[in-house]
């Protein structure tokens, strides 16, 4: 298992996308977990399976489909993970952003990146949306940064900024769209943990106190791959379930994938005026 890969690996898989399709996709959008149902209005799709691509990880979780989907939407080109890869799974991160390495080698400038996400702030329920407005990296802070190691000059700075991690001009199309559409929409903080096992109690008393709205799997690494490469972010949080805070409750993957059905058609009626709006 690679820690790391070159340039020479990514530009093979991107060489592998380019000759499949004459798409030249512009955005880029990753469904989490029981959120697939956006990748079936895509229209006029080219469909890759992940494992027809040479050195891209293939997902083992259930509610991940494991696919490209690369077609139109609102009147734009988008290249669209259905399911995505996670560290938990057994790869580096190098090979969980892998994905992402491609996106820019194929010129793709902005990412649309969404989860499914345990809500800490208790004024969330299971089916609401947050827009991820900024993430407390506790996965990275802890040594899984996936920009460890040699630095990849190709794509941007040994040290990048993320102050602004989240862009805040498709913040405001989004609060736009959230009105125009009467979705209640919440606004927070992301925290990324490994998984695979759900929180306890304790964790989540403590996400709660470091100021974390929601709490998952995934997503982090990937926006801070999409940064360093000077990509625009967007960012979703399904909220699944409600935090466990006194243990009195049981979280199941089966309640993840449940609460999916009614987080999808909101995450699709946002992600569809954003693009509009482009």
């Amino acid at each position: 298992m690679q820690t790391f890969l070159t340039l020479e690996q990514i530009d093979q898989v991107a060489e592998a996308i380019r000759a499949r399709t004459e798409y030249r996709p512009r955005v880029a959008i990753i469904l989490g977990s029981g959120l697939n149902a956006l990748a079936e209005a895509v229209r006029n799709p080219v469909i890759i399976p992940f494992g027809d691509l040479p050195h891209w990880p293939v997902s083992t979780v259930e509610g991940h489909v494991g696919r490209l989907v690369i077609g139109e939407l609102e009147g734009q080109t988008v290249f669209v993970m259905q399911g995505r890869i996670h560290f938990y799974e057994g790869y580096t991160m190098a090979q969980v952003t892998l994905p992402i390495r491609v996106m820019q080698r194929l010129g793709i400038e902005m990412l649309i990146v969404t989860n499914a996400a345990g809500g800490v702030n208790p004024d969330y329920s299971p089916g609401d949306v947050m827009m991820i407005t900024d993430h407390l990296n506790l996965i990275g802070m802890f040594g899984a940064n996936p920009l460890y190691g040699p630095n990849l000059d190709e794509f941007g700075p040994r040290f990048p900024d993320m102050s602004q991690a989240y862009d805040r001009e498709l913040h405001e199309q989004v609060r736009r769209v959230a009105a125009e559409k009467g979705i209640d929409l919440h606004e927070g903080v992301y925290v990324c943990l490994s998984g695979p096992s759900f929180e306890t109690p304790a964790d989540l008393r403590f996400l709660k106190m470091a100021g974390a709205d929601a709490v998952g799997m995934s997503t982090v690494p990937e926006v801070t791959v999409a940064r360093h490469g000077g990509m625009r972010v967007l960012g979703f949080s399904g909220i699944s379930n409600k935090a466990n805070l006194d243990g009195s409750t049981v979280t199941s993957h089966e309640e993840v994938l449940e609460a999916g059905k009614v987080i999808a058609p909101k995450l699709e009626a946002l992600m569809r005026g954003v693009l509009r709006l482009l």
